[in-house]
This record gives structure tokens, sequence and C-alpha cells, in this order.
């Protein structure tokens, strides 16, 4: 595991912001401060604000409170495309298809920077890699409509092989849920990256218990076959 990302964690849980998907009726600020709370205190290792309407000042403060969270609970903040931003808060970042390249961000913001990639192919994913990216999220693996405009999914196959190839961490994205998310652990992954698997959750400890135990029962179960 890369230094910059959180030690002694598998599988990685990444949970991706939309503060319009929560159940509260109102979508303030303050409700998406209380969900990330509960994010970090029920285990989920690394957060991604994700909230492309606030202003450059309004991500910022609402950065440096929830990253005070994070470090309390020993997680990591990454703010979606601001490296900027990320920089003053204290964070890392996330970038995009239409963001600065990793290697520019490295070279711009330092060693200490944690960035993570969004990629959607092999290609994608080792320029990241040579890039100095220290982690990617890959996919969309599963159908989901929120990734429809990146087209069909990528499926299990490209996962395993971007996995296999790749030395840094490979977390899964990609109409991630319950009933899949242990196949794409089987297929390598590091981790599984969602938005609502989280945010519609009624109970966010059980869900992430049940990945971070989903992962035991894949080895075992891969030991298994292998007698």
């Amino acid at each position: 595991m890369v230094k910059r990302l959180i030690p002694n964690s598998d599988p990685l849980i990444y949970l991706i912001t939309d503060r319009s998907r929560l159940a509260q009726s109102s979508c303030a600020l303050s409700a998406l401060v209380s969900f990330l709370d509960r994010a970090f205190e029920a285990g989920v290792d690394m957060v991604q604000i994700r909230e492309r309407d606030l202003s450059a000042k309004d991500l910022f403060l609402l950065a440096r409170r929830v990253n005070r969270s994070a470090i309390e609970h020993k997680a990591r903040l990454l703010i979606n495309d601001r490296a900027d931003v990320a920089a003053a808060a204290g964070a890392g970042v996330h970038l995009t298809t239409r963001s600065m390249r990793a290697d520019a961000v490295r070279r711009a913001f330092g060693e200490d920077m944690l960035i993570g990639v969004s990629t959607h192919g092999m290609k994608e994913a080792l320029e990241a890699e040579i890039g100095g990216a220290d982690f990617i999220v890959f996919g969309p693996v599963f159908e989901t409509e929120s990734k429809k405009s990146y087209g069909p999914p990528v499926g299990l196959d490209a996962l395993t092989e971007v996995a296999s190839r790749l030395k840094i961490p490979v977390i899964a994205l990609g109409g991630i849920n319950l009933d899949n998310f242990r196949s794409t652990l089987d297929c390598g992954a590091a981790g599984v990256a969602a938005i609502s698997m989280f945010a519609d959750a009624e109970d966010l400890k059980a869900v992430v218990q049940k990945i971070k135990n989903g992962k035991i029962r894949s080895e075992q179960k891969s030991r298994r076959r292998t007698k």
C-alpha cells in the first residue's frame, strides 16, 4: 500500500458525496457534514467531496471542517478536481478526465499530496500510475445511471486485467452494491467506491462492516478453491 494511503485497511471503502441524495429534506451543507461525521465513525476510509455547485470558498470551508473529522478517525479526505482547494485545506485531490494530469498536480503540489484518478480503461489507468497517482478509481464496473455518459460498463474482466497490471491500488466504481461488491474484490480490487450504497443506507456502519467482512469471506472462499 502506498504510504499516502490508509495503512492496514483492506478493503478500502471510498465514499463519494452527493448531498442531493441524502435522506434529509434539506440539502444544506450542515446535513452533509453530519453525514460525513457518521461515515468516518462507521469506518469509511476515504471520502471524495464531489459537490460541483459549490464556490471555491464554500468548498474550502466545508473541506476544512470535514478534514478535522477525517484526521480524528485516521481516514483521508479528497476534493474533486480542485487541487488548489485540497492543498489549502490539507486534503488530497481526486482527478477526473477533465482535470489536470496527475504528473502536473504532483509537480505543483508536491509528494505529500494524496492523488486519486478516475479511469475507464487500461490506457488511462497506466497513464495515471506513471503520472504519480497514489491510486485509481476504475469503472463503471456494472451498469449504473450515474455513469451512462461514460459508455457501457467495463466489466469484471477489465477490472481483473487492470488490477493485475498496476502496482498502485485499484478501487472499483459503478453500480457497486452489497450484492456484487465481493466479485470486485475477487478480481483484485483494493476497495470499492460508491455514492448511493452509502447515501441510501439505513445503517451505514452495518454496510461498512459487511464490506470489510466480505473481503475475509472472499479470501476464505479462494483458499478453499485451491485446496
